[in-house]
């Protein structure tokens, strides 16, 4: 099998010829050509097969109303006790509406609700607690405001009444894996869904991760999940992939993982990346505390930006809407 990653770029300069990737501002003109095993060439354009270019090079489809001709912000509310960065803060359903309204106030195009923390060594939490916890905090999101309200969560039971309560997307770090009812269920509501790579469970994800070739196992496992939820009746139009930043990873994986994610635009769906306050980058900087990682989470949203990225789900809403406003600014970019 042969892979394309665009080698992607954000000067002004834009040289006569160069494609948007995936419609943003950031550019290419030139594709890595990868050969699983054998050789990685940079070529030109011209050498890659037309499909290829106008996958890589095209808009992607609005999710909930929301474009992606620039990179969105969907901001983390936990409302668990347990979550590695923000456990136990935003229990009430008042505290959450406070968090989203100040979240859209400050740029944010979705709200990600979540009951069970997923996070290494975690234990699975009830589908009936699950919903107990969210559906009434989405359910007073709903009330109060319009943002497209995101659930986190593996479970059918969970998503219907995250529906039933003003739901607009499913986020599943087990891309529909772990349920095997989920699927269906967002089918037939019509609603669009997250796939996020993992490996193992969450208990054990960390233990000792392993890939041949880690940019290029994730891709192609993505792309079997994607096609896996299309034959369930979700279209591709309607499909996020996350490559799943710490999720049965090692260090050296999420920075591979970070260099290159440019190449999962090759599979047609918007790209989401969530490496916020994530333990990698306390790894690499020397920062215990998760709620002090965010210079670092600023720097892994910006790259992901620079590589096309459409979605950075994110704790700390205003500081990356900072970060990506001067990020546009500086690259010529109109905001």
């Amino acid at each position: 099998m042969i892979y394309w990653r665009p080698v992607a770029m954000q000067d002004p300069a834009r040289p006569r010829g160069a494609l948007p990737l995936a419609g943003t501002s950031v550019w290419f003109d030139r594709v890595e050509r990868i050969e699983r095993g054998g050789a990685r060439d940079l070529v030109p354009l011209s050498e890659v097969p037309d499909e290829r270019l106008e996958t890589l090079g095209g808009l992607r489809a609005p999710i909930a109303g929301v474009t992606f001709e620039r990179a969105r912000i969907m901001t983390i509310l936990n409302v668990t006790p347990d979550s590695f960065s923000d456990g136990g803060e935003h229990f009430s359903p008042a505290d959450a509406l406070a968090l989203a309204r100040s979240a859209e106030a400050q740029g944010a195009a979705f709200i990600d609700v979540g009951g069970e923390s997923t996070r290494p060594g975690s234990d699975p939490v009830p589908a009936a607690e699950e919903v107990a916890r969210t559906a009434p905090v989405i359910a007073a999101i709903r009330a109060g405001s319009a943002i497209p309200i995101s659930i986190d969560t593996r479970k059918a039971e969970v998503a219907r009444a995250a529906f039933s309560a003003g739901a607009d997307v499913v986020n599943d770090v087990s891309a529909l894996t772990h349920d095997p009812a989920l699927a269906g269920v967002v089918a037939e509501a019509g609603a669009p869904v997250v796939l996020m790579h993992h490996q193992g469970q969450p208990r054990t994800m960390q233990e000792d991760p392993r890939y041949d070739d880690v940019v290029l196992d994730i891709y192609d496992w993505l792309a079997a999940r994607v096609a896996e939820a299309e034959a369930a009746g979700i279209p591709r139009t309607r499909i996020i992939v996350d490559p799943g930043i710490g999720f049965g990873k090692t260090l050296q994986h999420n920075v591979s993982l970070l260099r290159n994610l440019s190449l999962y635009h090759g599979l047609g769906c918007a790209v989401m990346l969530g490496a916020s306050r994530k333990r990698f980058i306390g790894a690499l900087t020397g920062t215990v505390s998760a709620k002090e990682r965010l210079p670092g989470s600023l720097v892994a949203a910006i790259q992901g930006v620079g590589q096309g990225v459409q979605i950075l789900r994110v704790h700390d809403t205003d500081e990356t809407r900072q970060a990506l406003s001067l990020q546009a600014a500086l690259g010529g970019e109109r905001t």
